[in-house]
């Protein structure tokens, strides 16, 4: 026994010399070896995960049942491997709606330099910001970008993701675009929703809430000239007081010239589908709100917004926008949800979405990370959060999403717009914790020309970064409708499962719908919007 012990230990002494004589070798082999690049050894992991994920679609894919949706499922998972192959596919998938979208940050650079040297503008040398003429020593005419593409390249950067460059802060770059390019924005307000509505077919989305601020400005003016006072009923009369129906009025005919402006861009009163079916894209407004003014400023601003809303039937919520992590959005901030918690039983009909959560760790204090979601749904009540990004980092993060689940409260999730302004994807990304909880979740651009994105670029990210399969897509596209600020009853009697209705039951989704289904169908703006999405479902999952 000892011997053959021994004879055992000399054997396994053999084949470790060996070994290190191997890998001696190979060392050697690799130094003598050309350099090569710093991410070859990610290449090597990336091709062996493609490998891996690229078995594990087809394995996934030969589990999907024959049906027009289990085939869809099979060619998404085909089409993983390649990305040019899977934005084809997306682009053509019905996406429902896109309820988070800012009109004046959905707008591409190249139209803005459009905008600006038509109207005469100057640009800032060193900063790229516009400004009106005379032209300063220090600026040139916007015009001159026409014709000098470094020019024009260099404004695109600057009012754009384009420009960014390691080492610089996503955030500020963002938000910094915004102050240059906005003079050429109002004077054209029509071209760009024009454009952004196109871009929305092309993409196919049937649905839009663009965020905008139609009095531009009159209300926060209304609202300095009151002044502040703690009782909020005593403020809200002193606003109502100053002109505020005519600043109402002023605001609707606002939306009356932009949408005379869309109409006759697309040519929709003489050849509607002239545009790719941009004609048919059912637009909606949602008031944006400057959050980081003073009180009676951001005060008399949510009473416009609920005024239009209750007014106009166009406008069909308000939001508070501005970076949440600056000084007085953070202040203010309990201050702004017992606003909201105050003006909401006087305008009832009136639903809420909210920025709340748009912040990482680092940006605030952690303490500064606490609060915000839990407030504007337990506060405010929103119907709807935009971002909640930073959810696990709230009080009580399970107990949250449970109550959000519970009370049917949907986030809106940018993709996009989270990596590029807070570094936060991937599996740091909480849309998973969001979807394992139960809680409503519908992909959105938040500021697609700012970004250099698109609808389709968020299914893409969703599919590639998240993870996420076609079945759980076209639930959120469902979900963007179901969730859509639009009036009357929903399509389904179960969102969980999307059972339809008594009366649209036993029909096939999207076709010809019987009398009763039509009826129903008739007193219902939101269900013609789902029974038109269903139909647009069963003619892309045809295809495969």
């Amino acid at each position: 026994m000892r011997q053959r012990s021994a004879l055992n230990v000399l054997a396994l002494l053999l084949v470790g010399a060996l070994a290190t004589g191997a890998q001696a070798g190979q060392i050697q082999a690799f130094k003598n070896t050309p350099a090569r690049p710093a991410t070859a050894a990610h290449e090597v992991a990336k091709d062996s995960r493609e490998a891996r994920e690229a078995r594990e679609a087809r394995e996934s894919a030969e589990s999907h049942p024959d049906t027009p949706e289990g085939r869809t499922e099979k060619t998404l998972l085909e089409a993983r491997s390649n990305q040019g192959a899977l934005y084809a596919l997306l682009k053509e998938m019905p996406k429902g709606g896109d309820l988070h979208n800012h009109l004046t940050g959905a707008v591409y650079a190249e139209s803005l330099v459009e905008f600006a040297a038509e109207s005469g503008l100057c640009v800032d040398r060193a900063s790229m910001a516009l400004a009106k003429p005379p032209c300063q020593a220090d600026q040139e005419e916007a015009k001159d970008a026409l014709t000098s593409n470094s020019l024009r390249s260099q404004m695109i950067d600057a009012w754009s993701m384009r420009g960014m460059r390691a080492g610089m802060d996503g955030h500020d770059h963002f938000f910094d675009t915004f102050g240059k390019f906005s003079p050429a924005t109002d004077p054209h307000i029509g071209n760009i929703l024009a454009e952004v509505v196109r871009r929305a077919a092309d993409s196919n989305v049937q649905y839009l809430e663009l965020m905008y601020s139609f009095d531009r400005g009159r209300a926060a003016a209304l609202g300095l000239q009151a002044g502040y006072e703690a009782d909020l009923a005593a403020l809200r009369q002193k606003i109502l007081n100053q002109d505020f129906a005519d600043a109402v009025a002023e605001a609707r005919k606002n939306l009356d010239s932009m949408e005379q402006a869309r109409l006759q861009q697309l040519n929709c009163r003489s050849t509607p589908e002239a545009h790719g079916g941009a004609c048919a894209v059912h637009v909606r407004y949602i008031y944006s709100i400057s959050r980081s003014k003073k009180p009676e400023q951001v005060f008399a601003q949510m009473l416009m917004g609920f005024e239009l809303s209750k007014a106009d039937p166009r406008v069909v919520s308000l939001n508070l926008v501005e970076p949440e992590d600056w000084r007085v959005p953070m202040e203010d901030y309990d201050l702004h949800m017992r606003m909201l918690a105050f003006l909401r039983p006087l305008y009832p009909d009136v639903k809420l979405t909210m920025h709340a959560g748009e912040l990482r760790p680092g940006l605030v204090p952690p303490d500064g990370m606490r609060f915000h979601i839990r407030e504007a749904v337990e506060v405010a009540k929103v119907e709807r959060v935009g971002h909640g990004v930073d959810v696990m980092y709230e009080e009580n993060p399970h107990e949250l999403l449970a109550e959000m689940a519970k009370r049917n409260v949907m986030v809106e999730i940018c993709l996009t717009s989270n990596d590029g302004i807070l570094g936060v994807k991937g599996k740091q990304h909480p849309l998973a914790m969001y979807l394992k909880a139960g809680v409503p979740v519908a992909l959105a651009t938040d500021d697609e020309g700012v970004a250099r994105s698109e609808i389709t670029r968020e299914y893409e990210r969703a599919v590639l970064d998240q993870g996420l399969d076609y079945v759980t897509l076209k639930k959120m596209a469902r979900t963007s409708l179901e969730h859509a600020f639009l009036p009357g009853l929903s399509l389904w009697s179960d969102v969980h499962k999307f059972t339809p209705v008594k009366e649209c039951s036993g029909e096939k989704l999207g076709g010809l719908a019987s009398h009763d289904c039509q009826k129903f169908l008739s007193g219902s703006e939101k269900a013609r919007e789902e029974w038109r999405l269903e139909h647009r479902f069963s003619d892309f999952e045809a295809k495969f």
